[in-house]
């Protein structure tokens, strides 16, 4: 099925495809961890970073730029974890027009546990594989980034 879909002539090239392809359908990058989206954790890991670098808050603007994502995307992630609770929404008082966005207590301890799942699933993985396949594996996956990104400068 692989041959008829990409017409790949070697075996190599066929292994790979149905390796890539099967790691797709795990779906892995895009599950929810205790209820959260994908993206929506990535803003929440961004928060927790600003905390890590002893800012209280961050503007919509930074998160964008940070995450390599439109503003009017972040707006609407903050907007669904603003519902949820875990993240405050201020006017900033020095420039009116500025929203500053901030972890709550309840966002804080949400981060901590989603950073634990994640930090257990890859524990689990380098477990599963050995330290020297984890390694040689994250060597592989950061070439194959450099090939892919090479091919869409």
């Amino acid at each position: 099925m692989v041959r008829k879909v990409c017409n790949l002539e070697g075996d190599t090239e066929k292994k790979l495809l149905k390796a890539f392809s099967k790691f797709r359908k795990t779906d892995w990058h895009e599950k929810r961890i205790m209820g959260y989206k994908p993206s929506e954790i990535k803003v929440l890991f961004a928060l927790q970073s600003a905390i890590n670098d002893v800012k209280t808050d961050m503007k919509v603007f930074e998160i964008s730029k940070l995450l390599e994502v439109t503003s009017p995307t972040v707006t609407q992630i903050i907007n669904e974890l603003e519902k949820t609770g875990v993240v405050i929404r201020t006017i900033d008082p020095t420039d009116r027009r500025a929203v500053k966005i901030k972890l709550s207590e309840k966002g804080i301890t949400v981060t901590a546990e989603i950073k634990k799942v994640f930090a257990k699933s890859f524990s689990g993985l380098v477990e599963y594989l050995g330290e020297e396949e984890s390694n040689q594996l994250a060597d592989l996956l950061f070439k194959v980034y450099q090939y892919f990104d090479q091919l869409n400068p």
